[in-house]
C-alpha cells in the first residue's frame, strides 16, 4: 500500500464532513495491517483524543505483532477508551506476549 493512499485516508479522517471521516476511517481498517508502522506514528503524535482512539482501534483490528508496543503502552492510560482498545487489540493478538502483557496490567491494577 502507497503512504500516499494512507495520508489521504488520514486526511479524510481530519475532515469536517463526518462522512468522510468515516471513509477515511473505513479505508484504513480494511487495509490496517498493511499501514501498521504510520498507524502507530500517528497515534504518538495525534493531539485529538477522539481520532487517537479510532487510530488505536486500527492498530488493534491489524492484529498484527507490531503494535503490540502501542499497545501495551496505552494499558496503562488513564483514558478508558484508549484502555479498551488497548485491551481488545491484545486480546486480537491472541499470543504469549498479548497474554503475559494482559496479565501484568491486571497484576497493576490497570484493567480489570
Amino acid at each position: 500500500m502507497s503512504v500516499q493512499r494512507f495520508e489521504k485516508a488520514m486526511t479524510m479522517m481530519r475532515a469536517a464532513d463526518p462522512q468522510r471521516r468515516v471513509d477515511g476511517f473505513d479505508f484504513l481498517r480494511e487495509h490496517a495491517d498493511a499501514y501498521v508502522p504510520e498507524l502507530a506514528a500517528e497515534f504518538e503524535r495525534e493531539p485529538d483524543q477522539g481520532l487517537r482512539c479510532w487510530l488505536l482501534e486500527l492498530l488493534a483490528e491489524a492484529r498484527s505483532p507490531e503494535a503490540m508496543p502501542v499497545l501495551t503502552v496505552q494499558l496503562a492510560n488513564d483514558d478508558e477508551s484508549l484502555r479498551l482498545w488497548a485491551v481488545r487489540g491484545l486480546e486480537m493478538l491472541d499470543s504469549r506476549e498479548a497474554h503475559a502483557a494482559l496479565d501484568a496490567a491486571r497484576a497493576n491494577g490497570w484493567i480489570e
